[in-house]
C-alpha cells in the first residue's frame, strides 16, 4: 500500500434475544443486495448518519482513532469505509495514519466520499476501492491498522472477515471496529428499543425516500452478534487482548484487538 491517491476503483470487486422490528424486513447479505442498498442512500447517508445520532457518531470514531495509538507512520485499511468518515478521522488524529486505503462494495458510497476528500486537503492520503472484506485486496501482513466503522453487521461471512483482517495486519497490527449494540440497562434498553423501532425508520425513509434500508438497519443490529459472541469470534480468527467498549450507555461498542 504504497501512499496512493483518493481514487475510485469499480471493477475490484444465531438470533439476539431482543426484537427491534414489529415487521420482518429482508435480513440477507448478498455482496450485490447490500451494495444495491447503500447505493440507493449514499447522497443522504452522511446527513441522516449526523441527524439519527445527534452529532455524536463523530465522537465515535474519534475514540476508536484514539484506540489504535497511532505514532504517525501507520498504514491503515478502513474496511466498509462507506463515504470515507472514519479513513478521514484516521488523517486528522493528531498524529495522524500515514495513508488509508478504503474499502467498500458501494460504488456510489464511494463517489459520495471522493467528492468529500477532493472538497479538502488531507494530511496523508486516501485511496478508496470497491471491494469486499472477505478478501481484502492487500497483500499478507501488511498494515498497522484496520478500522470498521458500523459495517461489520453487514457482512454476509463475519468470520472470513475476521479471518481477512488476521492475515492483512502485521505482528503488533491494530484493530478497531465501532458497530450498534443493544444497551443492557432496562430503561435505556426500552428508550433505545423504541427509537430505533419508531423514530430512526420514518425519518430515514422520509429523509432518503427508501424504504428497504432503514427497515434492515434496526433489524440488522437485533440479529448481529452480542459482543461476547463477536470478542469469541475476533479471539477464534487469532486476534488478542480483544475487548469490547460499551459507548454512550451501551448504544454502541468499541471491539480493540491486536494481532501478536
Amino acid at each position: 500500500m504504497d501512499r496512493p491517491r483518493a481514487v475510485v476503483n469499480p471493477d475490484r470487486s444465531p438470533a439476539r434475544r431482543f426484537e427491534l422490528t414489529t415487521s420482518s424486513p429482508d435480513l440477507s447479505k448478498t455482496p450485490e443486495r447490500i451494495a444495491g442498498m447503500f447505493d440507493a442512500i449514499a447522497g443522504r447517508y452522511d446527513l441522516l448518519n449526523h441527524l439519527l445520532s445527534a452529532g455524536i457518531d463523530r465522537r465515535w470514531r474519534k475514540h476508536a482513532i484514539r484506540s489504535l495509538e497511532l505514532r504517525g507512520d501507520e498504514r491503515v485499511v478502513d474496511l466498509c469505509t462507506g463515504t470515507a468518515d472514519l479513513a478521514l478521522a484516521a488523517v486528522a488524529a493528531r498524529p495522524p495514519a500515514a495513508s488509508v486505503l478504503g474499502v467498500d462494495f458501494s460504488g456510489a458510497m464511494l463517489r459520495v466520499g471522493l467528492e468529500k476528500l477532493r472538497a479538502r486537503q488531507t494530511p496523508a492520503p486516501i485511496a478508496l476501492v470497491r471491494g469486499d472484506a472477505t478478501r481484502i485486496p492487500v497483500a499478507d501482513a501488511a498494515v498497522d491498522a484496520v478500522t470498521i466503522g458500523f459495517g461489520i453487521r453487514n457482512v454476509e461471512r463475519t468470520a472470513a472477515a475476521c479471518d481477512e483482517i488476521f492475515r492483512v495486519l502485521k505482528p503488533g497490527g491494530r484493530l478497531a471496529i465501532l458497530e450498534f449494540g443493544i444497551p443492557r440497562a432496562a430503561a435505556v434498553r426500552a428508550a433505545y428499543l423504541w427509537y430505533f423501532n419508531r423514530v430512526l425508520p420514518r425519518i430515514g425513509r422520509i429523509v432518503s425516500g427508501h424504504n428497504a434500508a432503514y427497515g434492515y438497519l434496526p433489524a440488522s443490529v437485533g440479529a448481529f452478534a452480542s459482543p461476547d459472541e463477536f470478542v469469541t469470534m475476533l479471539r477464534q480468527s487469532g486476534l488478542a487482548h480483544v475487548r469490547a467498549i460499551p459507548l454512550t450507555l451501551g448504544i454502541v461498542y468499541l471491539y480493540t484487538a491486536r494481532k501478536l
